[in-house]
Order: C-alpha cells, then structure tokens, then sequence
C-alpha cells in the first residue's frame, strides 16, 4: 500500500529547534518559508489560507501522527487575518518538536488537489517500481477524486489493477461519503484528522455509520488511531483495548496502525496486542445476525453471483462446514463471501489468466490474491498458471485437491471435516458439499 500525502498543510520548522508557544500568547502562521520557525512565527506550506480561513476559525497543530497530546499539539483560534499571513491565539500551551508539524483547519476547504504533483511523481517511480497493490488516497472529499486517481494509474502498465482506499479525514469527505464508498475499492476511516473536524460526541456514530455501509457494499473498511498511548507505553488503556474490539464488533476489516508504528517504542508488542484483541473479539462477534441483517439489506437486488455466493455462506452455516473454498480469477466470488462474514475462513483459490497487451503476455492473479488479503476472513491462494478458470473436470480435482491440502496445512481442515466449494464450472456457478474422508 502506498498512502500519499494529499492536500497536507505542514509547519515547516528547518531547524528543529523545539518551539514552546504559550498560552494566551499570539502566534503568526505565514507563507514566507525563508523566515525562520519561532513561537512567534510559523512558516507553513500554503499560501491560500489566508483566504481560507476568517476570524473565529479553530486550527491545529502536532507531529504527524498527532497524538491528541495536549503538550505536544497546540489548538489555534484565529484573531486576525493580515495580507498572507494569520494572526492567532494560542489555546494551550506546548512544545512542538521535529522537523514537519501537520496543520489542520477544522471544517475548512483547502483548494489544493487530492492527489498532488508530488504524488503523482511518487506513485510514478516508487510505486510502479514495487508494484502496489494499493494506493491510499489521502484527504478524499469526492467522488471525482477517485476517479481521477484511478484515470492516472490507468496510465501507469501494472497499476492499471492498483485498486483505490478513499481515507475520509475530514466533514468534507463526510458529506460526500455515499458517492465516494460507490467509486472507491475500500475505505480507510482516518479518525486522528476526524477527531479534530468532529465534535468528540460524533466520532463513534460516523464510525459505525461508515462501517456498516462499507459491509453492506462489501467493501473493506479500514480502522486507524486505536492505541496512540502504545507510543510509549508498554500497554494500552482500557478504553483504547475497547476501542479495538469495538472496531472488530462494528465489522471493520482491518486495523491500520500509526505513530505506535513509525515513531513508537513498542511496534512489536502494539501489533501482538491488537492482534491479539481482534482475536479475541472475532470469537464473540454475531456471524448470525450479521449474515440475517447483509442478506435483509441486499433485498431483491442481489445479481446472480452474490446470491449464489451468499447461499453458499448459508449452506456453510447450516452444515457446520470448517471452511469455504472459492474457485475465482478475480477475487470477486470470493469478496462476495467475504460480505456476508462467514464462521468459517474463506480460501480464495485465484486462477490466473492469460493476457496480451499485443506486445506480451502476462498471467494475472497475483494482484488479485494479494489485494484480498485485507478483506477480512479470506486467505488467498495462487493457483498454478496451468491451471484455467473454467477447465475440465480432471484439472478442477487437482486444483481442489491442492486446496484442500493447503487448508490441512494450515490447520483450517481436519479428517472427516464439511468443506463448502463454490465455483464456475462453464457459464453456470455450483456449490457443492463435500464430506472428507481421513
């Protein structure tokens, strides 16, 4: 995954001399980037925000990630607007330190482009160098930006399969969220930069709102900000170990960690931890009345593949099966089981495909069982290139037989076990109840 920097306004400090500002004190936030930073004065990356912003307006600043540190972040309120520059009284007293600080602009406009030449030049050289799977398109707020991200990698040879994670991050993208959840491939629910444009009292209800519209689309939702005070603590507070299992109650697919990570003092015990939370909240989460609730919301509308896919998931529940096995070239059938979120792991088998760009021929495949790894429940698997989509009887028990194998390995499938199979055998989709021997 690569994640862009996007419309990001930042405090440019050359020096990184540690910058108190005082409460009650005034600060001055100007485009002139020659002037040195001082808690007088800070030099930041935007020459629009004085037209951006009006007298009353609320500011922040932190270290990117921000922490909601109240000593290491400071709130602004906007008193005066000068020419470029924007006078401002400090809320709080801090101590910024470090090279870059982000600046947010609570429920303000930037008129700046989603994704930046910068990006652009980015996605370009490391991205179509390590082939990424997929671009996280910081500071959504339309749809048309989706879309114009997915027109430039379009353009870029393999990235043509990059598939697109709108990161909401603010009212903006809020209030568009509908078309955008319609156009993008995922979503990432950046709460740090919507903690600061929400009311504290909204967070949790855009949360689950947003969720539970990602799994009824079927796409993958993405959670972040879930143990800032892992950072530098060891373990993390009750309310933040809530916080993860709620994420995994909601149906969020994935957890994305932040500063706990980059900057933190314990990555690998905050990624043991949250695992370890997920887990144990996956035992307890309702597969039965989630699989009753997706099915009432997809209504009649269902087309043909998510209704077989869905009965599929149900015969799995009714026969106690230890696994689904999803034949699939693309990884659609599979997503479509993941939807509905199984008791069961879901072993996606991607059959690749031969193509031509007239100049060569490639076999796709692996784009689309490595994307399908934050989908949650499913656990993907490349099939051999021999091997086709809609082949004969003979290659489909071989195929089979190495699934199974592969599930067995990995402790998914035991002697005497139901195992559910879904796949395309000509035009016609089957799944078929298999009862295994020892």
């Amino acid at each position: 995954m690569l994640d862009t920097v996007g419309p990001e306004l930042q405090v440019i400090n050359k020096k990184e001399n540690p910058i108190s500002l005082q409460e009650d004190s005034f600060v001055v936030l100007t485009p002139d980037l020659d002037k040195e930073a001082t808690s007088c004065l800070l030099p930041i990356n935007f020459t629009g925000l004085s037209s951006a912003v009006k007298k009353g307006d609320t500011i922040f600043i932190g270290q990117y990630l921000f922490t909601g540190n109240e000593t290491t972040s400071v709130w602004l309120e906007v008193t005066e607007v000068n020419g470029e520059d924007v006078v401002c009284l400090v809320k709080n007293s801090a101590t910024l330190s470090g090279l870059l600080y982000t600046l947010h602009v609570s429920q303000i406009h930037i008129n700046l482009p989603t994704l930046t030449d910068k990006d652009k030049e980015v996605i370009s050289s490391w991205g179509v160098r390590n082939n990424i799977d997929i671009l996280s398109l910081s500071y959504t707020r339309h749809a048309e930006d989706v879309r114009h991200a997915r027109e430039f990698l379009s353009k870029l040879g393999d990235l043509s399969q990059t598939q697109i994670f709108a990161k909401i991050e603010n009212v903006e993208g809020l209030a568009h969220f509908d078309e955008i959840l319609q156009e993008a491939d995922g979503v990432i629910l950046s709460r740090g930069n919507l903690g600061i444009d929400l009311p504290p009292e909204k967070v949790f209800l855009f949360q689950k709102t947003a969720v539970f519209k990602c799994n009824m689309a079927g796409k993958p939702a993405v959670v972040t900000r879930v143990v800032d005070s892992m950072t530098e603590n060891l373990r993390p507070t009750r309310a933040e170990a809530t916080d993860v299992a709620n994420a995994v109650l909601d149906g969020s697919d994935a957890i994305l960690l932040g500063a706990e990570t980059l900057r933190g003092l314990y990555p690998v015990e905050t990624i043991s931890t949250v695992g370890r939370i997920c887990a144990e909240a996956e035992k307890v989460f309702n597969y039965d009345l989630y699989y009753k609730r997706a099915v009432k919301y997809a209504g009649d509308s269902m087309s043909h593949l998510e209704s077989i896919t869905s009965t599929a998931v149900r015969a799995a529940i009714k026969v106690k099966a230890s696994v689904i096995l999803c034949f699939t070239s693309t990884g659609r059938a599979a997503r479509f089981i993941a939807k509905y979120k199984p008791t069961t792991p879901v072993i996606s088998v991607v059959i690749p495909r031969l193509k031509t760009n007239q100049l060569r021929w490639t076999f796709t495949g692996a784009f689309e069982a490595r994307q399908s790894l934050i989908v949650r429940g499913i656990f993907p698997m490349l099939a051999d290139a021999r091997h086709q989509a809609e082949s004969s009887n003979s290659t489909n028990e071989s195929v089979l037989k190495v699934a199974l194998d592969h599930g067995k390995a990995h402790g998914f499938i035991k002697p005497h076990d139901r195992v559910v199979v879904c796949q395309k055998l000509g035009d016609a989709y089957v799944v078929k109840i298999l009862e295994l021997e020892d």
